[in-house]
């Protein structure tokens, strides 16, 4: 088989795969999908390979279970993920010296899940590195618990159990086998073409918001309070 690494021959999935097996996949899922240290960990390219291995006999188990159990695993992290960021998050945004947490980002992500809550779950669950800290920050921003559950199974399932079932059939074709790196590339940029939209949107309404709004950065940053008191003023126009 083609090796899949994109980094170090050790995190290749085949070799994860044939050394740990069905255990190891599940427990890599598990962590890239919601722990803080698993998002160097390969998910797509994993998933797919486990599909081709299935395929091609290697690993004796049966796809259906193996999809269900991937999925499991894919959910079950983010469960996790989302309970770390709600519980342990904020008290990590409010340490003044900590550089990887910041009180703005839990404003800016509450913001963001409010208003792209379902979109957003579902969409990072199929853009490496972003579908690692998605659940933490839905849950540090305190996004509703019912809201993230329901598209966080939705997720889970379209990506764990999909990309396996995909690595399968497509993995039969030769096109496919004799090219798999660059096909995982072509899925992994094709995926953060939507965040991508998302950001440039964003970042755009923010420059136009600027000019007009006369408490600066400082006001943006601090919450709601400039807003509601420029509502305020209105309404007393």
């Amino acid at each position: 088989m083609t090796n899949l690494a994109l980094g170090p021959s050790w995190l290749s999935p085949d070799h994860l795969i044939n050394t740990y097996g069905l255990w190891g996949v599940l427990l890599i899922v598990f962590a890239e999908s919601g722990l803080l240290i698993g998002f160097f960990l390969p998910g797509d390219s994993l998933l797919f390979t486990t599909g081709l291995l299935v395929a091609g006999g290697t690993l004796h188990r049966p796809l259906g279970l193996v999809a269900v159990l991937i999925a499991l695993a894919a959910v079950l992290g983010q469960q996790v993920g989302y309970w770390f960021g709600r519980k342990v998050g904020p008290s990590l945004f409010r340490r003044p010296d900590s550089r990887l947490f910041k009180m703005e980002n839990i404003e800016k992500a509450h913001g963001f899940f409010e208003q792209h809550g379902s979109k957003a779950i579902v969409m990072a669950c199929f853009v490496p590195v972003v579908r690692t800290f998605t659940p933490i920050v839905a849950g540090v921003s305190r996004m509703n618990y019912r809201t993230f559950a329901t598209f966080n199974v939705i997720g889970g399932c379209l990506w764990g159990a999909g990309v396996t079932l995909l690595g399968y059939w497509l993995g039969q074709i030769d096109f496919v086998k004799d090219n798999i790196e660059a096909i995982l590339v072509l899925v992994v940029l094709v995926s953060v073409v939507p965040l991508g939209i998302e950001y440039l949107r964003s970042r755009r309404k923010g420059q136009s918001a600027a000019p007009a709004g006369g408490a600066g950065d400082s006001g943006e940053l601090a919450g709601t309070a400039p807003r509601a008191g420029g509502r305020h003023r209105a309404q007393k126009g």
